[in-house]
């Protein structure tokens, strides 16, 4: 099973002509190799410098001068000391005892750069086992790239920060797959992770099913060898892991760390019988389906997918199955998911973002989202182990998926600036899935520089945001528009106005923004993409305000008088937003993206609506939210001027690099001659709009 043939391939491939394109290439994988060793740098850096006690916790739990592996009693008696219990199998626990001799600082360099290097080994035994026939490209940059999403996955960052020793199962299975020669060596690779992580006997059933007999022969004999030394060394352990725990199972019983559907089915609140019986239930039926899937991708020769299919339904069914382990999902992306050629990208980008980023940047942090996102990379696993459909390698679509249709080049006003290439007009709507995966992770990235902005703490930066308040205050005396106190007090003093702009600043940030965006989606695609770049672009650049120059808002300038009327009287040291108080930075003012947002949108109605009412409702969204933050005291009237300087910078970024919107570019493209659309085929133009 050794991929000797894609070896040769790609060693043929290194060797060929360095001018024009391959020297592209060159520069790009010297460039991905630079990147992977600073991210390598970076990880053992943040290891190293975190302090004592707080890194590597499970492995001075285990190794310390007072862990388990010292003492001579059980491996498994929690109640003689305090931590993380052990929860590896016996022979994990004889391979670790030895070093429990070794000294503490030695150790934990030994052991992150060890485990660092484990991870490059991964990656490239990895990349070498990438389904056949590749690119020139693919094989010449497939390396820097997996070694980097390695490095940047959750489940090594938890490995390197715990002291975990999870990498190895999994390298010993791809060692013993992809890398050695002779079926029983790999089998017996195989058995030996298999006996550190004995969920990993599933392969032994891959290798039968596939026709490697002697390789499933010699993983069975591995693993069972392993067990039995680790029997023989330590009998009292071997009984209380195999028999009292029931192989693990009741070290599994931490439903928070525990990512198994043992462990989801403990979160949801099942106990007892039940919550055993389904799982056995529900283990067997993965198990069946996964295991099926992975035969018939190795039969296609999708062995990379096969072996990550199988270990997906590993981690599933296992008892114990900790968040460190589920290094299986990323191995995923190599499938191919989806007959178009804008379809491909959907399922590797969720796969390397569900594995790379916490699972409250893909989900909101609220209780009703709390059984999908607790159980994220789970899922993610049980849908590439049971569900997802991958093509098979005789598809036609494997090879030559349907290509993206692009509109006739629009270059834009300033002839010496490009295009970006990935920004050509495509004449089809793009991806639903993959669109709010971006603006999902888009906004948990806005949230999180808008707190780094201060330090990464509410009332972080509150004296420099102040006397950045003061500033703005003088100016607008200055310039005599600082109307901001008799507005707030005038609504106060009115009584209606004051609820119904609580109620507008509070409701329709979001609301009328996503909506838009909606509309445009479904009816007007090609406008879509054009209003969503600029958007994009006004929010970047925001950012950039909020980390730069943090503002205090009216509300929170002391001895200025102003009353907060959506939150109320406000403890100026412990600034009070409601529920998204732990999510906000408060000094986030300048530009107003509340401002900002309600323009854009005010712009797109004005622009795109068939009709006049419509266009005038639009335009009245931002003159309300104009009034909304000054009369709430949230803003000031020059926040309020930022944002229409973003927004404004948005479209002419999204003019100056993708061209013209789509209807200037269909007149450019077609000519004044150009036949018009009437009848049936009007929806369908539409549909098909450059964009």
């Amino acid at each position: 099973m050794a991929n000797g043939e894609h070896r040769r391939t790609t060693e043929a491939l290194e060797a060929g002509h360095s001018d024009g394109p391959g020297a592209r290439i060159g520069a790009a994988r010297v460039a991905l190799w630079l990147f992977a060793a600073v991210l390598a740098a970076r990880q053992a850096a943040a290891v190293l410098r975190t302090p004592e006690g707080e890194r590597l916790t499970d492995l001075e739990t285990w190794l310390g001068p007072r862990g388990v592996l010292h003492a001579k009693g059980s491996l498994y008696d929690a109640d003689r000391f305090t931590g993380t219990p052990f929860t590896g199998t016996p022979f994990a626990g004889l391979v670790l005892k030895p070093l429990a001799r070794a000294g503490e600082q030695a150790l934990g360099w030994a052991w992150t750069f060890g485990t660092l290097g484990l991870v490059v080994v991964l990656g490239l035994v990895a990349a070498r086992a990438l389904p056949r026939p590749v690119s020139r490209r693919t094989a010449l940059l497939a390396a820097p790239v997996a070694i980097s999403l390695l490095i940047l996955s959750l489940p090594v960052r938890n490995t390197l920060h715990l002291g975990q020793a999870s990498v190895l199962p999994v390298l010993l299975v791809f060692l013993g797959l992809f890398a050695v020669r002779g079926e029983r060596t790999g089998g017996l690779l195989t058995g030996v992770g298999a006996a550190l992580q004995p969920a990993l006997l599933l392969f032994a059933a891959l290798l039968w099913c596939t026709g490697r007999r002697k390789a499933a022969a010699a993983t069975g004999a591995g693993f069972a060898l392993c067990t039995a030394l680790a029997w023989a060394a330590l009998p009292h352990d071997s009984w209380t892991y195999w028999f009292h725990h029931l192989a693990g199972a009741g070290l599994g019983a931490h439903p928070d760390a525990n990512q198994s559907l043992h462990g989801m089915l403990l979160r949801l609140g099942l106990r007892g019988p039940l919550e055993i019986g389904l799982f056995l239930a529900l283990g067997a039926a993965v198990a069946c389906v996964g295991l099926r899937r992975a035969v018939r991708c190795a039969k296609d020769g999708q062995l990379l997918l096969a072996v990550a299919i199988t270990g997906c339904v590993a981690v599933a069914v296992s008892p114990a199955g900790w968040r460190h382990q589920l290094l299986w999902v990323l191995f995923t992306a190599v499938g191919r998911v989806g007959r178009r050629r804008s379809d491909r990208y959907v399922w590797p980008v969720a796969v390397v973002l569900v594995s790379t980023l916490p699972s409250k940047m893909m989900l909101p942090n609220m209780p009703v989202t709390e059984p999908v996102r607790d159980n994220l990379v789970l899922i993610t696993a049980l849908a590439a182990a049971v569900a997802v459909p991958f093509l098979s390698r005789a598809h036609p679509q494997y090879q030559n998926p349907i290509p993206t249709e692009y509109a006739a080049p629009v270059p834009a006003r300033l002839r010496r600036v490009p295009l970006i290439p990935f920004w050509r007009r495509v004449l089809t709507r793009p991806n639903l899935l993959l669109e709010l995966l971006l603006i999902r992770v888009g906004y948990s990235a806005y949230q999180q520089v808008r707190l780094a902005a201060t330090g990464g703490t509410i009332s972080g930066g509150r004296a420099t945001a102040e006397h950045h308040g003061e500033q703005i205050h003088a100016i607008e005396r200055f310039l005599r528009i600082d109307v901001e106190h008799w507005v707030n007090h005038a609504v106060v003093r009115a009584g209606w106005p004051e609820k119904f702009f609580d109620f507008y600043y509070t409701s329709f940030h979001f609301v009328v923004p996503l909506s838009v965006l909606a509309v445009l989606y479904l009816r007007r695609p090609a406008e879509y993409r054009w209003a969503r770049s600029a958007l994009g672009f006004a929010t970047v650049l925001a950012l950039i305000g909020f980390w730069a120059y943090p503002l205090a808002p009216p509300r929170l300038m002391p001895d200025l008088g102003f009353v907060d009327t959506v939150h109320g009287v406000q403890d100026f040291t412990k600034p009070n937003y409601g529920t998204l108080t732990d999510l906000t930075n408060q000094y986030a003012a300048m530009p107003s993206l509340h401002f900002g947002w309600s323009l854009w949108c005010g712009l797109v109605i004005a622009v795109l609506a068939p009709k006049g009412w419509m266009k005038a409702l639009g335009l009245l969204h931002p003159l309300l939210t104009l009034s909304a933050i000054v009369a709430t005291g949230n803003h000031w009237v020059l926040d309020a001027v930022g944002g229409a300087a973003v927004v404004g910078a948005g479209f002419g970024l999204t003019y100056l690099l993708s061209g013209p919107r789509a209807s200037r570019s269909r007149e450019a493209v077609a000519g004044p001659s150009a036949p018009q659309v009437t009848g049936t085929t009007k929806d369908a133009a539409k549909d098909r709009s450059p964009s």
